[in-house]
Parts: C-alpha cells; structure tokens; sequence
C-alpha cells in the first residue's frame, strides 16, 4: 500500500515519483531524499530510505507515517538522492550542488519544483552544474534528473553553489542568516516595529514563538533587565541553529538569563508556562494566506501564559486574529496601526 499524507495534495511530490512510476528509473539500493515530505505517491519502501526534513512539521508528518528522519543526515553516497526544491534561487542552487555531492559514481539525481516556483529556472541550473538533464512534466511541476555516470560537473561552480549555504552577515553584521528563512537577509519590518513598541518592564520567564534567526529575542535580551529566562521556539532547525549562535555572540549574549531553543511546532502547544510572550507568527505557506497559522500561535499563548500574563504580537492589519485573541484574553489593545501591521498587547485573565 501507498504511503498517506493526511495533510494535504502534494503536486510537486507526485511529479517527483513520475519517472520511476513510468520505469524510466528506478529506486535502486538506497535512497536520501531531501527536504522529504510525507505523501500519498510515496511507494511503501519509502519506510526504508533516509529521509532529510528541517521543518518540524513536515518531520513530524513523516514520522506519523513511520519515515524517520533528521534535520541533517550524515556525510554518505547514495545511489539516489530525490529533492524536493524551494523556490528561493540561492537555497535551490546550494541543494543541487550539495545532491550532487552525495551521489555514488553510478548514482542518479532527481528533483522537482512547481512552474510557478521556478522549475524551469531550476531545471536550467542542474543542467548548467551538470549537463545531459532530462525532465518530465505533470501537475503543473517539472522533474528532472541526471546521472552521475553520464554527468559533467562543473566544480568550481559546484563549489560555490554549495557556499550559498553557508551563514551570512545581515542587519549590518549584527546578526548570521542564510538564504531560504522568512526575511533572511533584513530585519523585517513587522519584527522591527513590534520590537520597538515592546514594553522595558517585560519580568520574568519569556518566550519567543516563531523566533527565526533570533532578532526579537535579541531585543528583549537588550532591552528587558528583569527577563530571568527566554525560550525561543522555532519550526525552521536551520533557523533555530543560526539563533543559538547569534544570541551566544557578546553583543547579544546576556549571562544572566537562561536561555532555551525549542525545534518545534508552536501549533502543537509550547513546553512550558510564561509571563510573558513576544511574536511575529507566520501567516503563508508557500504562496497562500493562511491566517490559522497566526490563530494557533495565538491559541497556544494564551493557554501558556500565567494568570497576568502579556502576549505582544505585530501581525498584518488585514488578518483577522480579533475574534482569538478575544476568547484567549481578558484585555486586548491595538497599541500601534501604521505602515499595513498592527502592534498589539493582550493579558491573560488573573482568577
């Protein structure tokens, strides 16, 4: 039987299957798929492969259909490597050249992305790596692939393909990010706004949801001298990593608060009970508004805000997240409306 997804149509992920559903592929004797992600097309030897997924849902999602997987998998060569690809050029570049990398000497590549995501922009990059590509389409997706055997890799610019991953300065050296995270290359300005409407007499046990590359809770660490602990929770494993190392750096270090970096689903409720809460939650997947993202943020605030606790969210001013924050909270004000984004406080009741 079929591997399901409960979660929804995956168009990109069936078009990968397509060439070895046609048998004009085949799986051969192991598998790494990267940025692997659970679904109805996958074949039920899928259970046997080594899967690669940093986002803690999609991890999660795999693991609720018995594929573990890692946020990093170890150094080896493969006879296969499949490859789900993002649409961001850099971190689609850096995932080519790092696949291509893992393949045995007869080892074959095989990716795919949706049209409107850049499949032909990406199929054209394989082939300038690489050369001898062949591609299929379906479902508005492209897949395409090239064997080891047969390929002409290009190193020099493998070799700086692949150093599109590597951690960058941004914000003026202030913090590292790297390609692929939400506003990787600039302190957005949702985050940036929300940060300088936070309150100095933040107290106590903190946390930050959805915390990216660490810059609200930088804020806080800075700005909140009675912030006795600082959780920061992050969907996004590379992401996560990137602000355990900014916070560890001496202009952001704060020795006298505990810090803790959660890889997790905020969606699923935090791991502990706060005084005090700060957030820019996500609000898209992929192309799509999907505001029940910021709802389950919200969601999960107030059931883990102590009695009087204060959740500090910036959101754009179009989503509707009134109606949660509402039913969540006793007190609710719009502290700051300008620029398109909304600045908001609300407390959790006190019995």
């Amino acid at each position: 039987m079929p591997i399901a997804s409960q979660y929804r149509n995956d168009p990109a992920l069936e078009t990968l299957m397509l060439p070895f559903e046609a048998g004009v592929l085949d799986f051969g004797p192991d598998v790494l798929f990267l940025r692997a992600r659970a679904g109805a097309s996958l074949p039920p030897d899928a259970r046997q492969w080594t899967c690669e997924q940093g986002f803690r849902p999609e991890a999660d999602a795999l693991q609720s259909v018995g594929l573990a997987s890692s946020p990093r998998v170890a150094d080896a060569s493969h006879a296969r490597v499949l490859l789900l690809l993002p649409r961001q050029r850099d971190q689609s570049r850096a995932l080519l050249a790092r696949g291509l990398a893992k393949l045995g000497p007869d080892g074959v590549l095989v990716a795919s992305l949706a049209n409107n995501e850049g499949a032909r922009s990406a199929e054209a990059d394989l082939s300038r790596l690489a050369g001898n590509v062949q591609s299929l389409s379906k479902n508005k997706c492209r897949v395409f692939w090239v064997s080891a055997r047969g390929a002409t890799i290009d190193r020099d610019l493998q070799a700086s393909w692949l150093a599109l991953d590597s951690p960058r300065p941004v914000a003026g050296g202030r913090f590292l990010s790297r390609p692929g995270l939400f506003a990787w290359d600039r302190i957005d300005d949702a985050s940036a706004m929300l940060a300088a409407c936070l309150p100095k007499d933040l107290r106590g046990r903190g946390a930050d949801l959805g915390a990216g590359f660490g810059f609200l809770a930088s804020e806080v660490l800075q700005h909140c001298p009675a912030v006795t602990s600082l959780d920061l929770y992050e969907a996004d494993h590379g992401a996560l990593e990137l602000a355990r190392r900014n916070l560890d750096r001496p202009d952001h270090a704060n020795p006298g608060v505990t810090l803790g970096f959660h890889w997790h689903d905020v969606s699923t409720g935090l791991l502990g009970r706060y005084d005090f809460i700060v957030t820019n939650p996500p609000f898209h997947q992929g192309r799509a508004d999907l505001p029940e993202l910021g709802r389950a943020f919200i969601t999960a605030a107030s059931q883990a805000l102590l009695p009087g606790g204060r959740l500090w969210l910036v959101a754009n001013r179009h989503l509707p997240y009134e109606a949660a924050l509402a039913s969540g909270f006793a007190k609710v004000r719009v502290v700051e409306l300008r620029d398109g984004f909304k600045v908001i406080e609300a407390v959790k009741a006190n019995p």
